[in-house]
């Protein structure tokens, strides 16, 4: 057992690794929020790494590491439009990126970051296709994109979370014939991209041009898991998404020595990924532990009670957040929980007997609302426990620059 008042354990459990994960039992927890920037600043001070990945959207991902290199803008516009699926909307998002500029802004070793995820909160292929066109408009001026590609996509791109049933309804309405045009259109302009990689390169430069083609390549992801979505392949949707989030991460390593992921733990672990109802897919972790072997390192994070994200039809009318039931008995949280009052971390590696006794036998582990089953000296290198969670606290700045959809919510929130 490792007090979380000092992190000299994460030493052995890093070691010389490339890739370090934190996962989290469920979204917008502040105590989540505020471990990984612990983490985050360890891990940069301590072991020189350059980069925090963030389960969030790639294309909008780049106004924030403009920023926290020094680049102009409103914090709270930058939260609210350089993260995604609502993952910037936090004071202790505020708080990490705010210590990122500054340390960029005192050292020659500066810490960049990066979405890994698919733009447009997984749904909307709008900001893609806008930094794609916008890219084109200045490497190849007299090319014109067919504009009903754009569109089709504004048709059902979801502004927000809160309006991704709309969305879903507005894909499900499109003929069968628009929808394969907006796809062969994606397709054009993949190649359009790759056909012209020297002249475009020449053009804007390399690092512009392979930043455009992982963005389209992202959307062209997004585009895949919408038909899979209306032809109800839920599976394929996933697998879609994970293989994508792990060629990102492969295209953040060809940019950087050393990578702190962030996402939830059923993304990050070496176990296949289970959501309710459908059968297990390949997990972002374990694409990554397939890449990078012992590079990839994997902390997971358990809970005991208090606030957790809401997964119930009325998070959509704001009830972001309801009351934490103490852990199944038998799991992995209520193994941990039983073991402490204070937060802590067991090195999944170099086990105590004692350590070792309660957790071998171990075969389950909550995930926000439901129970997977896991074996976690598998799936992990270490496991933080948090006894009790509460809701991030909204930064004001951030909600204000957000959508009306999201102002809504978080208004209602308040309410409840």
């Amino acid at each position: 057992m490792k007090t979380l008042e000092e992190l000299s354990w994460l030493d052995d459990v890093v070691g010389s690794a490339r890739v370090v994960a934190i996962g989290e039992s469920a979204h917008y927890n502040g105590e989540s929020y505020e471990l990984r920037h612990r983490v985050l600043r360890y891990l940069v001070e301590r072991h020189g790494f350059t980069a925090y990945a963030m389960e969030s959207g790639f294309p909008e991902g780049w106004r924030v590491d403009d920023w926290v290199r020094g680049g102009e803008g409103d914090t709270g516009t930058i939260l609210a439009t350089g993260t995604t699926s609502l993952m910037g909307l936090w004071q202790p998002m505020r708080a990490q990126l705010e210590w990122m500029r500054h340390h960029n802004a005192t050292t020659d070793r500066p810490v960049g970051f990066y979405g890994f995820d698919l733009g447009g909160s997984n749904a909307s292929l709008v900001p893609g296709l806008d930094a794609v066109l916008a890219y084109l408009a200045v490497a190849d001026p007299e090319f014109q994109a067919d504009p009903r590609l754009r569109q089709t996509a504004a048709a059902f791109g979801a502004a927000s979370p809160f309006s991704m049933q709309q969305a879903v309804g507005a894909l499900l309405s499109l003929s069968a014939e628009t929808k394969d045009a907006m796809t062969a259109g994606l397709t054009d302009l993949e190649a359009r991209l790759v056909g012209r990689r020297l002249v475009y390169g020449e053009r804007t430069g390399v690092d512009a041009y392979e930043r455009v083609l992982r963005t389209m390549r992202l959307t062209a992801a997004i585009d895949c898991a919408a038909r899979a979505l209306v032809r109800g392949d839920q599976q394929s949707v996933m697998y879609a998404r994970e293989a994508a989030q792990a060629d990102t991460v492969d295209w953040i390593l060809r940019r950087e020595d050393r990578v702190v992921l962030a996402a939830h733990n059923g993304h990050v672990q070496r176990w296949p990924m289970t959501m309710p109802g459908l059968p297990p897919t390949t997990s972002l972790g374990l694409q990554l532990a397939d890449r990078l072997g012992d590079d990839y390192r994997v902390i997971a994070t358990t809970t005991g009670t208090g606030e957790t994200l809401n997964t119930a039809p009325d998070f959509y009318a704001g009830r972001l957040f309801i009351e934490q039931a103490p852990p199944e008995a038998g799991s992995l949280d209520a193994v941990l929980d039983a073991r402490a009052d204070l937060p802590y971390a067991v090195d999944l590696r170099r086990m105590s007997a004692e350590e070792e006794a309660a957790i071998r036998g171990v075969t389950r582990q909550r995930f926000g609302a439901f129970y997977e089953d896991i074996d976690p000296t598998t799936a992990y290198d270490a496991v933080v426990h948090l006894p009790k969670v509460t809701a991030a606290v909204p930064d004001a700045d951030a909600v204000a620059a957000s959508p009306d959809d999201v102002r809504a919510a978080f208004a209602a929130w308040a309410a409840f």
